[in-house]
């Protein structure tokens, strides 16, 4: 039996001519495209692609099943379309993993207007780090994780696909306005998990020194409040920023480069008409954030 998936890549290869071309598009790994080829010409017992030099071209049964492949899609399209538009979107469900800026942030807003736009559809969420929310949703135990990716850290999650929500930049943190990153050498820094001390100390050493560390924490609250009081300096992420803004603390925003954050979905396109939706919704939702500078 033809797999709807495997006739969407084919098609996406013709019309590209290129693996590396309809991987891009359907946000898939090369060799994932080559695996879903080898699948449809067992299926088939048809040869569909052949090498041509360092590209590709297809045979002429691949030809011919790639063009029947373009018909069988677009009905499909169509009666999705026609389905979800009778349906209306009246039940479903979506969970979404993510870690605590973004869920109190980027999320209310979004859960508000999934709630007026959709009503029947249940909305669950849980707090989880980049890595926990991947975990969670290569278990099939949410539908959305919610990560983020530092400038300059490799590729974690090629087996998901990807959703750029928006650009998070990093500011110093300090009690007293005109303060500079680079005069803080001999200061009290305060640093939480793993990844976010890694972040602060990346920070200072691009500053020209080491902080010392002499607190840690995970919580925005804390972070910012001993900051306020005087205790110590600190980076933070723009969305901590607008999640809790706490009077007495000067921002000033860094040249380093922003996390990157997304929305990550697991398995074959094209997702869940309700989790379509959410995805939908929070990139409007993030499309209208910007960076907060307090100062």
């Amino acid at each position: 039996m033809l797999n709807p998936v495997h006739l969407k890549v084919l098609e996406a290869v013709a019309r590209h001519g290129s693996v590396t071309d309809a991987a891009k598009e359907l946000h898939y790994s090369q060799p994932s495209i080559s695996h879903h080829l080898r699948r449809l010409e067992a299926a088939t017992g048809a040869t569909l692609i052949q090498r041509a030099g360092r590209g590709i071209r297809l045979t002429p049964e691949g030809e011919l099943l790639a063009g029947r492949a373009t018909e069988i899609l677009g009905r499909m399209d169509a009666a999705s379309v026609e389905l979800a538009a009778r349906v209306g979107l009246r039940t479903g469900r979506v969970r979404i993993a993510g870690f605590a800026t973004a869920l109190s942030t980027l999320v209310p807003r979004a859960a508000a207007e999934l709630a007026r736009a959709h009503p029947g559809i249940e909305l669950h969420l849980v707090d989880a780090d980049p890595v926990e929310s991947l975990d969670l949703l290569r278990a099939g135990r949410v539908d959305i994780g919610l990560v983020f990716r530092d400038a300059d850290a490799p590729p974690e999650a090629e087996d998901c696909r990807l959703v750029h929500l928006l650009d998070d930049r990093l500011y110093f943190l300090s009690s007293r306005a005109g303060d500079r990153i680079e005069d803080q050498r001999d200061a009290a820094w305060i640093g939480g998990c793993e990844r976010c001390r890694a972040a602060t100390v990346a920070a200072c050493e691009r500053a020209g020194f080491t902080p010392r560390l002499a607190f840690s924490s995970d919580d925005m609250v804390v972070i910012q409040s001993l900051v306020a009081a005087g205790m110590c300096v600190a980076v933070l992420n723009g969305l901590a920023l607008k999640a809790h803004p706490e009077p007495g603390v000067h921002a000033t925003a860094l040249p380093d480069g922003p996390r990157r954050i997304y929305a990550a979905t697991y398995g074959d396109p094209p997702d869940p008409p309700a989790t379509a939706a959410m995805l939908d919704i929070l990139a409007s939702v993030a499309a209208d954030r910007a960076n907060v500078v307090h100062d």
